[in-house]
């Protein structure tokens, strides 16, 4: 942390990025856990649901609960030091303010793989449902998704807000519909109640090491919990508010996904499929067609609402970094007066989102996990840096607040991480060697400090 202070650059610099326009704090906890959980899409578990069910023998919900422990731990390190550090930047403002600008980048820059990359999946199925759908080409309702997207950004975060009403209202009524018709649909056909917990009877239900694997591919669908932690400079009584929203949009969306894929097993209680990455539709097929249509709409809502909200966190992201100076301040660093937004980055994102009409799926889920699952382990270090070694909080329960809860998540993160596949660490480590090179640059080869926010400020 040497350089924390030497490395900033001039107070007059520094002050006009900020004060050329400021957020608006305008979010309670309501409006953000909207935000986490339409950035999460509860329907998201219908995404992967054939892959896995597949994979662990038909242990689906064991997969979500064992997921749902291990993110637990990380979104509590989130939420502490979203207190402590109650600033726009995510993982990238924590670990740059415990380890340092040179680490602070890093994962930072680790980091943009989940949030950059995220916005074009959702555009890429839209894109492919409303292909289907009309027949119109993929591109096209790509670049209107765009379009949308980031007008209803640059406007403000409190449109952002008021869409995520809505898009979360058409997922929440196929949820409860299905809910509801399908619990009566499998109880009519007296099910066993404990199938989903001990799989199908195949070779994989019997096995750990499947629904291992199966709980690392479910970890995408936690990653949107920590982009709460992305609007504390727009949100009331940040120090407060959002720490208790990311539990709450953790919790919430865990509990969602582990009730989705119970009624689902229940309806289908197989792990075979004509194509199991369309599985869904096979299963909701079960229940009646009709479900099938608000399937698709409530689909399409949700990775629409989730490119909208992934969108605006990365703007920031974008922005805190311009903001010190890491990334050029002349192009990130600024807010438009009038909306208050970070315009330029977030046209940025849009441009870059436009490689959704031809990138491929898979490439941009390794990116993604490689990217968010190596902030989350350094998130929990930060912990222990910041409360415990600095803070010299230690006495009581403070030992197990600040010591052993995180490391508990760094181990648990980790496990996940290493459970990914050998090309997404060639994708991800090659990321990172693209940022270890633009951080030489920076630093002059490490001859000049790492610029980095200074708090006061």
């Amino acid at each position: 942390m040497n350089d924390q202070h030497s490395s900033l650059p001039p107070a007059t610099e520094l002050t006009a990025a900020v004060t050329e326009g400021r957020f608006k704090r305008v979010l309670g906890i309501p409006s953000l856990v909207l935000f986490g959980l339409v950035y999460m899409v509860p329907l998201t578990v219908f995404t992967t649901y054939g892959i896995v069910t597949s994979l662990t023998g038909g242990r689906l919900v064991d997969a979500y609960i064992i997921t749902l422990v291990v993110m637990l731990f990380t979104a509590r390190s989130y939420a502490r030091l979203s207190s402590a550090m109650p600033y726009s930047g995510s993982a990238y403002i924590y670990t740059q303010q415990s380890f340092g600008g040179a680490v602070g980048f890093l994962v930072g820059w680790a980091l943009l793989l989940d949030y950059l990359f995220l916005p074009m999946i959702n555009y890429l199925v839209i894109g492919l449902y409303l292909n289907d759908a009309t027949g119109v080409p993929n591109w096209v309702w790509i670049v209107l998704s765009i379009a949308v997207v980031t007008v209803l950004n640059i406007v403000g975060i409190v449109q952002v807000a008021r869409a995520n009403f809505v898009i979360i209202a058409v997922q929440t009524i196929f949820v409860v519909l299905f809910v509801v018709l399908g619990l009566s649909t499998a109880l009519g056909h007296g099910v066993d109640l404990m199938a989903p917990f001990v799989g199908d009877g195949s070779d994989a239900a019997g096995q750990t090491g499947p629904l291992f694997n199966g709980a690392a591919i479910l970890a995408l669908s936690f990653l949107g919990f920590d982009s709460v932690s992305t609007l504390s400079e727009e949100a009331k009584d940040a120090k407060r508010t959002v720490p208790r929203a990311i539990m709450i949009v953790t919790l919430g969306a865990g509990l969602i996904f582990i009730l989705l894929a119970f009624v689902a097993q229940l309806v289908y209680p197989s792990n075979e499929f004509e194509n199991v990455d369309t599985a869904s539709t096979q299963v909701i097929g079960v229940i009646g067609g009709w479900l099938s249509v608000l399937f698709v709409a409530g689909y399409v809502a949700g990775a629409l609402g989730s490119a909208l909200t992934s969108q605006a966190s990365v703007s920031r992201i974008l922005f805190a970094m311009g903001r010190d100076g890491v990334l050029p301040r002349s192009i990130f660093g600024h807010l438009n007066k009038r909306f208050g937004t970070p315009v330029i980055a977030i046209s940025i994102v849009s441009a870059v989102s436009l490689l959704a009409i031809v990138i491929d799926l898979t490439v941009l889920s390794n990116m993604i996990s490689f990217g968010a699952l190596f902030a989350f382990s350094f998130v929990n270090l930060a912990v222990v840096v910041h409360f415990y070694i600095r803070e010299k909080e230690r006495s009581g329960i403070a030992w197990l607040n600040n010591l052993v809860l995180p490391l508990i998540g760094v181990g648990l993160t980790i496990w996940l991480w290493t459970s990914l596949t050998a090309q997404t660490f060639v994708i991800g480590l090659s990321w990172l060697a693209v940022g270890f090179v633009i951080l030489l640059i920076i630093t002059r080869f490490f001859t000049r400090p790492t610029p980095t926010l200074d708090l006061e400020e």
